[in-house]
């Protein structure tokens, strides 16, 4: 998430280290090198070593609210002070939604001596907040957060640290954001009709600090969300592991999953000859054969793993030859092209699986199984002075896969609403296709006559071409890149 400018007020803390000087040594075998603070409070009555705005908002041109955040002298858990949070509306002028962080004051602390960030809350009526630790607005270097879910009464919350020993200097004590939501239709409550639409609220957060409970047992690590992957790539492919995070038992008998930083983990490869893997979880295919990636938390091994089966050097589709001034481009590094592409704008339940892959600096879209996809961007593409369309396709899917090409115009108000004013047309590209290698397909735009499964007629107008979708009835495999009207 991109933060906002916020209140720099920093206080360096002076670290001192004993010296005892003789005329043999400068430095005596006895000095202690000093450490960071360990408190372990953050909030009580008031907030604990933090600084002076030490609630600091999420960016507000994100639609972030900064002004509805403050304490309350009426609601306490324990003691006469409590943290008081309003969650705005929807259409709340200064922002929909609210979140920040607190941050130590100095210049951070030593939390490895704890086992968890432990506060308690409750809500005006129920509702899902994120809550977590280790974003400062800085580095960010061992952010942990999780969803929990108020109640309307207090309850004690506890967020597990996936591996404390990392936290020696920690700035981040407390992040948290929330968002109002649709009352209507809502089963908890029995007369929702009565509740207005967009409903704020308010939480209220006390006793927030960390704990060394000794009850928490990580049970499982995990990355790419626990799933075990496996592709076929090449050489040059590049990857950085995502999905992590950690699921923990209490010791009451619950359990909690929290979305871990990259720095929490250490990650391997089972052949680093065919493909290595950063600290930072950054995978880089070097050459053939198959290489397993798999991440740990200290000597607990993660649940999930990716699976790399290389056949070595890869080549990159053909680069395009049309001038950039003859060209509208959909998708390709060669040109200048539309604004907010995003490959899967949306796609069949059997699509398995839509990614960007680069090699050698060139990217190109994989997509594995598909029943059907759609290609969307920013606005719409008046292609009624052009008379082709160009494609680069590789098919990956045995001999034999179907694939369909279609185009759809949005109509005159250059909106989505069907084919009230719009209309689809689609081309067979499947007699084209070649598995393995690069073929590129030039289509007549007066060719794409089929009707399509979306309820176009064929024969599409040209002047607001919204999408570009791949349709196939045996779930083809492929690669795409240079797609261009022109």
């Amino acid at each position: 998430m991109k933060r906002l400018t916020y209140f720099k007020n920093t206080l360096l803390a002076g670290l001192v280290i004993a010296m005892t000087v003789s005329c043999e040594r400068d430095i005596s075998d006895d000095a202690v090198i000093a450490t960071f603070p360990n408190t372990p409070d953050i909030f009580t009555d008031a907030p604990v070593g933090l600084t002076d705005q030490f609630f600091q908002s999420f960016n507000p041109a994100f639609g972030a609210n900064p002004n509805g955040f403050g304490t309350d002298d009426n609601e306490a858990y324990e003691g006469t002070s409590s943290i008081r949070i309003d969650v705005p509306t929807p259409n709340d002028p200064d922002g929909n939604f609210i979140g920040g962080i607190f941050t130590d004051r100095g210049a951070g602390r030593d939390l490895s001596g704890y086992d968890a960030l432990t506060f308690w809350a409750k809500g005006s009526l129920t509702a899902s907040i994120e809550v977590g630790f280790g974003t400062d607005f800085e580095t960010d270097t061992y952010p942990v957060s999780t969803i929990i879910e108020l109640s309307s009464g207090w309850k004690k919350y506890v967020i597990p640290m996936p591996d404390p020993s990392k936290l020696v200097q920690e700035r981040g004590m407390f992040l948290f954001s929330a968002g109002s939501f649709d009352v209507l239709g809502n089963d908890n409550f029995n007369d929702a009709s009565t509740f207005a639409d967009n409903l704020g609220y308010t939480f209220w957060i006390d006793e927030l600090r960390f704990e060394k409970l000794g009850t928490i047992d990580l049970l499982f690590p995990y990355i790419l969300n626990g799933q075990d992957q496996e592709t076929d790539i090449f050489t040059g492919y590049t990857q950085t592991i995502g999905g992590l995070g950690a699921t923990f038992n209490l010791g009451t008998g619950n359990n909690v999953s929290v979305v871990a930083a990259r720095p929490y983990f250490d990650f391997s490869s089972s052949d680093t000859s065919v493909a290595t893997v950063t600290s930072t979880g950054d995978v880089t295919v070097i050459g053939p054969g198959v290489a397993t990636i798999t991440g740990s938390i200290g000597n607990a091994q993660g649940n999930g793993s990716l699976q790399l089966n290389s056949a070595g050097s890869f080549v990159n589709a053909p680069i395009p030859t049309q001038a950039q001034a003859d060209v509208i481009s959909i998708y390709s590094e060669s040109y200048t092209s539309v604004t907010g592409f995003n490959p899967g704008v949306f796609a069949g339940s059997n699509t398995e699986s839509i990614s960007v892959q680069g090699f050698d600096g060139n990217n190109h879209v994989n997509y594995e199984g598909i029943d059907f996809i759609g290609i969307g961007w920013d606005g719409t593409v008046n292609v009624t002075g052009e008379t082709m369309v160009h494609l680069d396709v590789q098919l990956t899917s045995a001999p034999g896969s179907a694939l369909v090409m279609e185009l759809i115009d949005f109509g005159p108000d250059d909106t989505d609403n069907g084919f009230g004013d719009g209309s689809a047309g689609g081309f067979n590209v499947s007699s084209q296709l070649i598995q393995g290698e690069w073929v590129s397909i030039d289509i007549p735009l007066s060719s794409f006559t089929l009707p399509t499964g979306g309820g176009g007629a064929g024969s599409p107008n040209l002047g607001n071409i919204g999408y570009i979708v791949f349709v196939s009835s045996n779930g083809a495999s492929f690669l795409v890149d240079n797609i261009y009207f022109y």
